[in-house]
């Protein structure tokens, strides 16, 4: 963005701040339902037994790639160097080794059950879980309202911080 000044680029023409950013997210959700086709197909290869409702995930696995591409993009605007880029590994690693993946979160003291609640990907792995199982509960539309606050939020900042820092 700073370096190879691409984005001044784009904006230079009839692009403005939200089609810029709706393009790199586009961009990050076509990979995003690539990957979880491949995951699907290989979870149905191998014969584990998918709910009827496990079609529903690759929108759902769109949503939660919007939500976290929309937020990433936004916080990455504000850093202006490469190794500012490791921040991003600080947070995201606890996110991904707590997120219910590996363990259930009821291993967890109930402060930090909590905090892992909290966290985005423990809501995209209770819902895709719960679609790939057919265990949909109530549950299941705070998962997806809490990824539609996050693309709301991310594109919101997003679009605020290019205009800020190419338009105005």
């Amino acid at each position: 963005m700073h370096f190879g000044k691409l984005y001044d680029a784009m904006l230079s023409t009839s692009l403005g701040p939200l089609d810029v950013a709706l393009g790199e997210i586009c961009y990050a959700l076509l990979r995003g339902l690539v990957y979880a086709a491949g995951f699907l197909t290989v979870m149905q290869v191998l014969g584990l037994n998918l709910a009827w409702t496990a079609v529903l995930s690759l929108p759902a696995v769109l949503l939660i790639a919007f939500g976290f591409a929309s937020l990433g993009m936004a916080i990455t605007s504000y850093m202006t160097t490469f190794q500012q880029m490791d921040w991003i590994a600080i947070v995201m690693l606890p996110m991904f080794l707590l997120s219910a993946t590996f363990f259930p979160i009821s291993v967890y003291p109930e402060p930090v059950q909590w905090l892992i609640q909290a966290m985005p990907l423990w809501h995209g792995v209770e819902l895709i879980r719960g679609l790939t199982t057919g265990q949909l509960s109530g549950g299941t539309w705070v998962h997806v309202a809490y990824f539609a606050a996050m693309i709301a939020v991310g594109l919101v900042a997003t679009t605020r911080r290019l205009r800020a820092l190419f338009l105005d």
